[in-house]
């Protein structure tokens, strides 16, 4: 470089270049600025505009799964919320009528529960309340957080029917619920039986299985004697086999092991397994006094004895020989309890059973079929069986509502399971000592497992035989062959598209071995089941008048008119009497009523004409698979024959930045409220779009910044790019085919992307789009592009070609890249486009994805700048090197020496201005070897860079270093293009 390459007392000529002009801030502010578009797009009502605009595109329907109406929105719910509105908004644009009808669930125990906790605060008594009464503060709850939860979801930036949205508890869709019930009523599928449910002392209700969450829990654990009493003849014949087992097995009891010693009293059979191997074995040495003696002899499975008698604290015992299943199948013994309380006095078969496993325990399964579903099933599978043998087929009732033994638990009346509090009663401990006393106990312990609790009130369950309102799984429909539930059910899940696809094999299981759907709670505050009962005969009165009767009075007046005075009479009017039919005055599972919402809300084409059945897709949390997919499943294949939804996505869990479940006793919970209130709402809903919502979702102070740091840069691209828009003329568009190639190169990414872009939003990718785009920004444009392009947008003259096609690009670039972010970064995107577009009734988010030209597609191109590329990589590489051992400063102080043997490389550059893309003054490229100290990158084999300082002086407009600077009479401190440019402002009087 020559001693005027750096100049003396240089005219300042920055006002003469084309520099960036925008007022979009590079600090977002957007905690503050969020809120003003949010009263601007309520202003302008854009989700009307929305339709208006869509009406006559075809309809895309993602239903809102229905939050619960009882505190402030989480984080799931932030999770939830922004992703059905990425799908919402991306099909919007994608060129569909995309309608978003928000709405919540209002009926329930959660809503019951806090107004009777109001109540116990007040010492009031909830029974002395009249139902209705109580209903409305019900009611009035749940409207209140419905109020708070729609305005935090609007916060979010989710667009949707926020003035119109569905109520589980409005009067129309009380009345289709009910009308659904009745559909299911009339067409045979419903049928009021006694099973063992899950079963909440705490709530004195009935829940499902959607309801519960298991917890750690320490139980009682015993092992128990049931003596031996004979061996009945099989098929009323005695066999050599059961006469030679009779003597051995004289004296021998069969041992069983529980974790629920409460439920010995409505003990009625064992259970075993023909495919287990079992052995009679005798103690022959024990402790003195141990409740397992030396003498006695045991039936156990063999791979549990030597674990059972260790449990027993047996210091020997012998295997004397095999008890066959023929054998098993006719023995019958004494209850532990027999003699004790008078009544238990009966015999206790075996019964064979597939539930029956040889991994834990002895081998035999204790059953009582008040309190399990595989002793339940079991039992009622052997009634002939039973019948045989003379034993009574009875189920008790041996534990009541509240948790206290029933007179079907003699002796242990009075004695408690469960407390209102969720603590254990006194229950396990009176059988223990009993069974005790009786010498019926081989040993006893504690175990730790996973054990059934509320998910609202956190307490235990029991399992626990009451009568209830079913759903048949597998009866036939309106006595058409096969055609059951669970068929139905199945079939609908294969013609279900899932995202993941894990989710249909998940559902699909879930369906497959699910038992009959429990309908009815013990409750108030819910839709009743709207039902008469025949006193004397039991059947269902199915009377389409009766039915629409009481839909219509829902309708008008809601389920509350099911409690009024003179309800009955009203319904059955003079057809019938009211002393022959019982009112059902259960409620229904609340999950009858979110899986009724496609009957109240897609259907329902008065209220929202822009929806559709069935729904597109449903979008909740994996936990739904039981949940919300299952029961709307269900219920639309029990009225309708087949799924509410074409399609169902599923999203992870919510975990903190060390992958750990959220807690407030934990102290990691993350707020939304909070999250928006120093970030913004788009910082949030960036975090979702990049991550892989299949999996459980990480979030801490980490993670939020790293998107922050994310966002940063987008919106620094975009500033950019406004800045240079600015100087944009719509006169000067240039065809793409007179671009030079840099500019037809970023079409042809341009046109990849846009391909890339919608096929991932079709597929529901957003993690894909966001990182395709954030490359695209960061790498392509702002380290690549513009890098190079910044010196012919500022500098080159009015008339330069070049500079116009640049300009030219960047608006399409603006156009693509506003549109493909705006699901994502709603409020951002949108500033931006005003910033350029802020005439009335503009909005990004009522624009379509921009169509962009295949023809703009050039492989070969793009294939000729990957070898240009990596030239400049090795450029760039050698230069930095000299910035970082300071002898020069820029890069444009440089005028390398290039030397490539790779013809490859050569034919690339041919006519191309490697010094421009390179941004260096000049640049020398040589077909030849290399000088050793030359710099090179071992992934760009035959190109190396012998770093040089450019020769001449440096322009004062441009700062390149030229020898040609000083050669303009007129202007001659700058290059001959720089001379150019000025001369041309200044014929046009700038």
């Amino acid at each position: 470089m020559t001693d005027t390459a750096t100049g003396a007392a240089e005219t300042d000529y920055s006002a003469t270049l084309f520099l960036p002009e925008t007022e979009f801030p590079m600090r977002a502010g957007l905690p503050e600025r969020e809120p003003g578009w949010l009263k601007r797009w309520e202003e302008m009502d854009i989700y009307a505009l929305q339709r208006e605009q869509a009406k006559d595109r075809p309809l895309f329907t993602i239903h809102d799964g229905p939050p619960y109406a009882n505190g402030n929105i989480h984080i799931g719910h932030a999770l939830n919320k922004t992703l059905k509105d990425l799908v919402s908004r991306s099909m919007q644009m994608l060129g569909y009528n995309s309608a978003y009808v928000p709405g919540w669930d209002c009926h329930g125990l959660p809503i019951e529960w806090k107004i009777e906790e109001q109540y116990r605060a007040k010492g009031k008594d909830k029974n002395e309340v009249p139902v209705v009464e109580f209903r409305q503060e019900c009611r009035t709850f749940a409207e209140q957080w419905v109020d708070i939860q729609r305005e935090e979801f609007k916060r979010l930036g989710v667009l949707g029917e926020w003035d119109n949205p569905y109520l589980t508890m409005s009067f129309d869709a009380e009345a289709q619920i009910a009308r659904e019930l009745m559909k299911v009523a009339t067409s045979g599928q419903l049928y009021r039986g006694s099973k063992p449910v899950m079963w909440s002392v705490v709530e004195r209700t009935a829940l499902a299985e959607a309801e519960i969450e298991y917890q750690d829990y320490e139980s009682d654990t015993i092992w128990v004697k049931f003596p031996t009493v004979r061996i009945a003849t099989v098929d009323g014949a005695d066999t050599d086999e059961v006469i030679a087992h009779r003597e051995h097995l004289t004296g021998a009891s069969v041992v069983i092991w529980t974790t629920t010693p409460w439920t010995i009293p409505a003990n009625r059979a064992i259970s075993f397994s023909s495919k287990v191997g079992y052995g009679l074995y005798e103690v022959t040495k024990a402790p003195e006094g141990n409740w397992a003696s030396t003498g006695e002899k045991y039936v156990l499975a063999d791979k549990l004895a030597a674990e059972t008698f260790a449990k027993a604290k047996v210091e020997a015992f012998v295997r004397l020989q095999d008890v066959p299943p023929a054998v098993m199948s006719g023995l019958l013994c004494h209850h532990p309890l027999r003699g004790f309380g008078g009544g238990y006095d009966f015999d206790v078969p075996l019964l064979d059973g597939e539930h029956v496993t040889d991994d834990a325990g002895t081998g035999f399964v204790h059953t009582a079929p008040s309190h399990g579903l595989d002793d339940f099933e079991i039992w009622m599978n052997s009634t002939r069986f039973l019948q045989d043998r003379g034993i009574d087929p009875t189920i008790p009732f041996a534990v009541g509502d509240d948790g206290f033994y029933t007179k079907d638990a003699p002796g242990f009346e009075g004695a408690r399971v469960i407390d209102d509090n969720g603590k254990k009663g006194d229950a396990n401990q009176r059988v223990i000592t009993a069974l005790a006393e009786r010498n019926a106990m081989v040993a006893r312990g504690r175990v730790k497992h996973q054990y059934p609790h509320s998910w609202r009130s956190k307490k235990p369950v029991i399992f626990r035989n009451t009568p209830q309102w079913f759903v048949y799984m597998d009866r036939d429909i309106d006595g058409a062959a096969g055609d059951t539930l669970r068929h139905r059910a199945l079939n609908a899940i294969d013609a279900t598209r899932f995202y993941p696809a894990a989710g249909q094999n998940r559902l699909r299981a879930m369906i497959a071995d699910r038992p009959d759907w429990v309908l009815s709670r013990q409750r108030a505050w819910g839709v009743p089941i709207t039902v008469f009962v025949h006193r004397e005969t039991g059947e269902i009165l199915k009377d389409d008048t009766v039915n629409h009767r009481i839909a219509q009075s829902f309708e008008e007046e809601g389920a509350d008119a099911w409690y009024k005075p003179g309800a009955a009479q009203r319904y059955l009017g003079d057809a019938y009497k009211t002393d022959d039919y019982e009112m059902v005055m259960d409620v229904l599972d609340v999950w009858f009523d979110s899986g009724s919402t496609h009957a109240f809300v897609l259907r329902n084409k008065q209220k929202w004409p822009h929806l559709k059945f069935p729904a597109s897709m449903y979008l909740e949390g994996s936990d739904q698979h039981r949940g919300w997919f299952h029961s709307s499943l269900l219920e639309s294949c029990a009225t309708n024959g087949h799924a509410p939804y074409e399609s169902v996505l599923t999203h992870g869990f919510t975990m903190d930045g060390e992958g750990r479940k959220m807690s407030k006793s934990l102290g990691n919970t993350v707020a939304p409220q909070d999250v928006i209130k120093q970030y913004g709402a788009d910082i949030l809903r960036l975090w979702v779009a990049s991550s892989d919502y299949a999996e459980d979702l990480r979030l801490g102070k980490e993670i939020i910044q790293t998107t922050v740091d994310s966002y940063r840069k987008l919106r620094n691209t975009l500033r950019w790019l406004l800045g240079n828009l600015a100087h944009y003329q719509a006169s000067d568009v240039v065809d793409f085919r007179d671009m030079p190639e840099l500019e037809q190169l970023i079409l042809h990414r341009l046109a990849q992307l846009d391909e890339q872009v919608r096929g991932a939003y079709k597929e529901y990718d957003y993690r894909k789009i966001v990182t395709l785009l954030t490359n695209f920004m960061n790498i392509e444009l702002s380290a690549f592009y513009f890098d190079i392009r910044k010196d012919t947008l500022y500098c080159d003259p009015i008339s330069s070609i070049k500079r116009k096609a640049s300009l030219t690009v960047l608006n399409h670039l603006f156009d693509c890249l506003t549109a493909w972010l705006a699901p994502i970064l709603v409020f951002t995107m949108e500033e931006v486009w005003l910033e350029r577009h802020p005439e009335a009734g503009s909005s990004v988010h009522l624009r379509l994805f921009p169509e962009v030209p295949a023809e703009w597609l050039n492989d070969g191109l793009a294939s000729k700048w990957t070898l240009i590329r990596a030239v400049r990589r090795v450029v760039t590489g050698a230069l930095e090197i000299e910035r970082r051992e300071k002898r020069i400063g820029s890069s444009l102080e440089a005028a390398p020496k290039v030397f490539i043997t790779d013809e490859r490389y050569l034919t690339a550059l041919a006519g191309e201005d490697l010094a421009e893309i390179a941004i260096t003054s000049g640049i020398q490229i040589g077909n030849a070897e290399a000088p050793p100290e030359a710099f090179t990158l071992d992934d760009v084999p035959g190109v190396a860079v012998v770093p040089a300082l450019a020769q001449g002086t440096r322009c004062a407009r441009s700062w390149k270093v030229l020898p040609e600077v000083g050669t303009d009479p007129d202007y001659p401190d700058v290059s001959l293009r720089d001379a150019q440019a000025l001369r041309e402002r200044a014929a046009a009087g700038l």
